[in-house]
């Protein structure tokens, strides 16, 4: 499976290929952080980022994308970047038909280290060791677009086979729920005399 994650911002976008699956060894495709300068105009900073999200997806054919899900922070300015970034890769990929996942912070940080609370620096150190990596993805953009493709590969089979066996079940108590009312004689259903 090749999974794309993206770290995203609007001054620095992390962006991560890794191929892999679970149980199995891990290889880094590639990483780079789009930046975008802050005293640009918004339009053209949102179209360089969108430009440079299509190559990625264009480039490298995804199994998934991953994006890092916008949560609320204090400073509403960053957290609009952000969000118009991760609107920018989720689009994107869908102009590619790609799927697309989220993941928050914590479970991208609980994947890759074993807690959810775990800093910058102890990502980058495992990214760098689960990935074998001779050196470490600066800045931590990079290492945290990387890490969150690699929890796609590990959790994301998991939360897949979850999901369709929740639609399945889904599925299944409809049906039964239909069948059991076609078996009851249309005299009874409602009806009182």
């Amino acid at each position: 499976m090749r999974v794309l994650g993206v770290d995203p911002g609007l001054t620095r976008c992390g962006v991560g290929v890794v191929d892999g699956r679970a149980g199995r060894s891990l290889a880094m495709v590639h990483v780079e952080v789009l930046r975008t300068p802050a005293d640009a105009d918004l339009g053209d900073r949102l179209l360089a980022l969108a430009d440079g999200l299509e190559a990625a997806v264009r480039t490298h054919r995804p199994d998934v994308v991953v994006v890092e899900r916008v949560f609320a922070q204090q400073n509403l300015r960053t957290v609009t970047g952000t969000a118009q970034a991760s609107g920018l890769a989720i689009v994107a990929a869908r102009r590619h038909s790609v799927p697309v996942r989220l993941h928050t912070p914590s479970e991208v940080k609980a994947a890759i280290t074993g807690s959810g609370k775990a800093d910058k620096a102890q990502v980058t150190a495992m990214v760098t060791r689960l990935l074998r990596l001779d050196v470490s993805p600066r800045p931590a953009d990079a290492a945290d677009a990387l890490a969150l493709a690699i929890c796609q590969i590990w959790r994301g089979s998991a939360m897949a086979r979850r999901d369709s066996a929740v639609a399945l079940a889904r599925v299944g108590s409809a049906g039964r729920a239909a069948a059991g009312a076609a078996s009851v004689p249309a005299t009874t259903i409602g009806v009182r005399r």
